[in-house]
């Protein structure tokens, strides 16, 4: 008998699968987390009756405690293989039962499926199809995020199918597909409409969340903030585009009692952040327990701070990088106003001062404001109502010569 223990997320699922078709009745799956992995391995390698099964562990990492009682174990001449593809777990590489491979000598970054894809191949108990290798090249593409780079749709479609159906149902499915048409692998056109609507809904939600974020520095971190059980991968990708001046967005999860890290910027690494919480995980998705003290830390030092003022989609007047300047507002009606100069350079101007740094580019002063005062683009009629209340003159007047009057009134802001 083989036992198999795995992530809950599609790339677990892609090892359960595998794991299926290479060992049939043969092999009992177990789809874990962080939270009950370490206490279900261990119920397993203390029953007597289980010492001489063939024993795996994909796409997550026990304990120290477990850690020892596995090297124990395998000392003892029982059979133990761990998985991985987490930076955070590399340090199972000094074992002989341990193998962990962030990323392909290509430069690909691997998964957990991947990875033991190429175990099963090269033990030859599983043989290659078309089939297998496109939905190990799909779970690979999602779970690294080379999908959004390459946008492959099917890869993100795959995944969302995923968490609509149910996991068992899902997994029969899967498995019944890639062996009964071992040429291709591809979805249905019932699932390709099904997932049309889902993706409808995602974009809704996102526009929902991204209304409810709070901003505000965890320990050297400009962080943005957000309460969501539903499409986190999704959700933390969108969030960090929209956001680009965020180190990293922090998805609690209160019910399940999880918080995911997820960041868009090299220079950002979310699983080392994670590791100061107990967790772990990618450079650029990791997550942890939401314990007494990351709740503490997440959900009631912020619980007070406002959500950010969302930024308009339609302005005409108020526009990035405008050549007359861009206005910025936070919750507190507090006005920025980011003015171009001629030697190419941009300055800050706040309560009629200019900010003590002057700027390279649009995007290194709209950065500096969003981070430190958060401020969103200002609508264009609170723009007009600033530079009509200013200058005393009718509304009508201010939208028809905006771009002369934006900077007069800035400089009468200047002369008060």
């Amino acid at each position: 008998m083989v036992k198999l223990f795995t992530d809950s997320d599609l790339d677990g699922l892609g090892c359960g699968i595998l794991a299926k078709l290479a060992y049939r009745e043969n092999v009992d799956v177990s789809y874990c987390s962080y939270r009950n992995l370490n206490q279900r391995v261990e119920a397993f390698i203390e029953n007597p009756v289980k010492q001489d099964e063939q024993m795996f562990i994909t796409d997550l990492a026990v304990n120290e405690v477990i850690e020892q009682k596995l090297a124990q174990r395998f000392n003892a001449g029982h059979p133990v293989r761990v998985i991985d593809h987490h930076v955070t777990a590399l340090h199972f590489n000094d074992y002989e039962w341990g193998y962990i491979n962030v990323e392909y000598d290509s430069g690909k970054k691997t998964c957990a499926t991947s990875l033991f894809y190429d175990y099963l191949v090269e033990q030859k108990v599983l043989n290659t199809t078309s089939s297998l290798d496109q939905f190990v090249h799909l779970v690979r593409q999602y779970d690294t995020w080379e999908w959004d780079e390459n946008n492959n749709i099917t890869a993100k479609r795959l995944n969302d199918l995923f968490y609509i159906m149910d996991r068992e149902m899902f997994e029969e499915d899967l498995i019944k597909r890639i062996s009964e048409n071992q040429a291709a692998f591809s979805l249905t056109d019932t699932e390709i409409m099904i997932l049309e609507l889902e993706e409808n809904k995602i974009s809704r939600y996102i526009q929902s969340k991204n209304r409810q974020m709070v901003q505000t520095f965890v320990e050297e971190y400009c962080c943005g903030i957000v309460h969501a059980e539903q499409y986190l991968s999704e959700l933390g990708n969108a969030l960090n585009k929209l956001n680009p001046h965020l180190d990293m967005i922090v998805l609690l999860n209160v019910g399940n009692k999880k918080i995911g890290f997820r960041t868009i910027h090299d220079e950002v690494n979310v699983a080392e952040f994670a590791k100061r919480y107990g967790g772990g995980g990618h450079p650029k998705a990791s997550g942890c327990e939401l314990s007494p003290d990351t709740f503490s830390k997440f959900v009631v030092n912020v619980f007070e701070i406002p959500a950010l003022k969302p930024e308009p989609l339609r302005n005409e007047l108020n526009v990035k990088s405008a050549e007359y300047g861009t206005i910025y507002q936070n919750r507190k009606k507090e006005f920025y106003y980011i003015q171009p100069q001629e030697n190419a350079m941009y300055v800050v101007i706040h309560k009629g001062k200019n900010m003590e740094d002057n700027f390279e580019s649009f995007e290194q002063a709209e950065r500096f404001i969003k981070r430190n005062f958060t401020a969103s683009l200002c609508f264009d009629d609170e723009c007009l109502k600033l530079i009509a209340g200013t200058l005393s003159i009718p509304v009508e007047e201010a939208k028809a010569k905006y771009k002369q009057l934006l900077r007069e009134t800035f400089d009468k802001h200047r002369e008060n």
